[in-house]
């Protein structure tokens, strides 16, 4: 069996995937920017992992999935997971707690604003770690182009969860503010809250793995979700299951599904 990893780079979790199935005998190629063009050459392999959610990457799995490719996890929901409005309504729609957002240029954004409104928080609208990611404090820090759009939350003053899952197994630690996942966390038993919104985010949108960043706010105590991820690097993760062979395993049962093997 031939497998295409799409992935920004060859290391980190991608090189881990290869290394797993070709000990299990699998021909497995890395498609980076440096080597990955979007063509019919794409359709020599099985089927693809899609580890990035980087726009060419999910160009690369459109493509092949309107070739009848199969793709893992779906580009299709990686991409409104990697979308900020996107994601946004992928959250609630799930019946989970959100941030205000807001939407429009500096000009007309900070005239809606009183001073008392502030912190707010900056996304980039492409994306879902912590990169590009700045506070607001007050109408100074915005962007000096009047006319850019910006996507802007509401910052909420809490506890910051990176909460993991894997299948049924859940893996959740404290992290500072607008850190990335890569960033040291305290490991802690997940609250019935975490469990229950992680339940219903992987069973809304057939997830095999993926993480949600929630903040447990304090005025309200109420959890609130503020951002996902359909493939994380499991950098954090630190319950007694492999990671890397049950992500492989758990790819691997999903394509014998969408392939109709037994």
């Amino acid at each position: 069996m031939k497998i295409g990893i799409l992935s920004k780079r060859e290391t980190g979790f991608a090189e881990k995937m290869q290394s797993y199935y070709e000990e299990k005998g699998f021909e497995v190629t890395i498609y980076t920017s440096r080597n990955l063009t979007v063509n019919k050459m794409l359709l020599e392999n099985d089927f693809y992992i899609l580890k990035s959610k980087q726009l060419l990457f999910l160009y690369a799995g459109y493509f092949l999935k309107a070739n009848n490719i199969p793709v893992i996890p779906d580009p299709s929901i990686s991409y409104k997971h990697k979308h900020r409005i996107e994601s946004y309504y992928s959250i609630r729609n799930v019946g989970l707690n959100t941030p205000d957002i807001y939407l429009g240029t500096p000009k007309t954004i900070k005239s809606q604003f009183k001073q008392l409104d502030y912190p707010f928080i900056v996304k980039p609208l492409m994306g879902s770690s912590s990169e590009g990611i700045r506070i607001i404090k007050n109408s100074a820090d915005f962007d000096s182009d009047e006319n850019k759009i910006l996507y802007i939350e509401k910052f909420i003053d809490g506890i910051h969860y990176l909460s993991y899952f894997i299948d049924k197994h859940i893996c959740v630690g404290e992290k500072q503010p607008l850190k990335n996942e890569h960033s040291e966390v305290k490991i802690v038993p997940p609250d019935e809250d975490i469990k229950q919104a992680l339940i219903k985010w992987r069973d809304k949108y057939n997830l095999l793995f993926g993480h949600l960043d929630m903040i447990r706010e304090y005025k309200t105590n109420n959890l609130i979700v503020v951002d996902s991820g359909t493939f994380p690097e499991f950098t954090n993760w630190k319950i007694i299951i492999d990671p890397v062979s049950t992500i492989c395993n758990l790819i691997l049962e999903r394509y014998r599904e969408m392939a109709n093997i037994v």
